[in-house]
């Protein structure tokens, strides 16, 4: 079976290299062209979930909010942070998605208090619980993204969140899919990202050295 890498090897040179593979370890840029594609990454990506969101009659006839405020946190690891094992496509991804499942699953049990006034007091009992929830869920599956937090707590402490009701996991899969989508082309120029898609390559065994050393 194919390692990951090998797998990306295979592929065609532009196909691989923006899909964050590299045949030898790249030097790392200068910090002026990092701090310069960190600020274009993070520009284009928010922009561009904000304009799917804003201007589309599909998800404004629906009160899809402009953009999920989680992912702000998430430009700052997947734009800002590339190497981080947080920021990797797994991470971002699954734990955008996991999280929002719990925070609505949470949500909706509260929501079947007697009244909607029993609810209400109790919402931020819900968000506190859905975050913990998804910081467990996140941990077994090995897709910890610490703004996936957030994504948790939004059904039960944000009423446009909320009101899309299940709508929502759409939309943060969506939301998360551009990010990436964004990621892959502009911190592949001077960069590289992801560093791993499923899982981090293992570490090359050290060879012996002569006389012990």
């Amino acid at each position: 079976m194919l390692s990951e890498r090998e797998f990306l090897a295979r592929l065609p040179r532009p196909v691989s290299h923006f899909l964050g593979y590299r045949a030898e370890a790249p030097k790392p840029p200068a910090k002026y062209l990092v701090h310069f594609w960190s600020f274009i990454a993070a520009f284009a990506g928010l922009c561009t979930v904000q304009a799917i969101f804003n201007y589309s009659k599909y998800f404004t006839d629906r009160g899809v909010p402009g953009l999920i405020a989680s992912y702000g946190a998430s430009a700052v690891l997947v734009y800002g942070a590339l190497e981080s094992p947080l920021a990797q496509p797994r991470a971002l991804i699954f734990g955008h998605f996991l999280s929002a499942l719990v925070g609505i699953c949470v949500t909706k049990l509260f929501s079947l208090m007697p009244n909607e006034a029993r609810f209400n007091s109790l919402r931020w009992l819900a968000g506190a619980l859905s975050s913990a929830i998804a910081i467990v869920v996140m941990q077994i599956t090995e897709t910890t993204h610490p703004p996936a937090g957030a994504t948790a707590l939004l059904p039960a402490l944000d009423d446009a969140v909320w009101d899309i009701s299940w709508y929502y996991l759409p939309v943060v899969l969506l939301s998360s899919t551009m990010i990436l989508a964004v990621a892959l082309v502009v911190n592949n120029i001077q960069r590289r990202y992801p560093v791993f898609w499923i899982s981090p390559p293992k570490p090359q065994p050290t060879l012996p050295q002569p006389n012990g050393k």
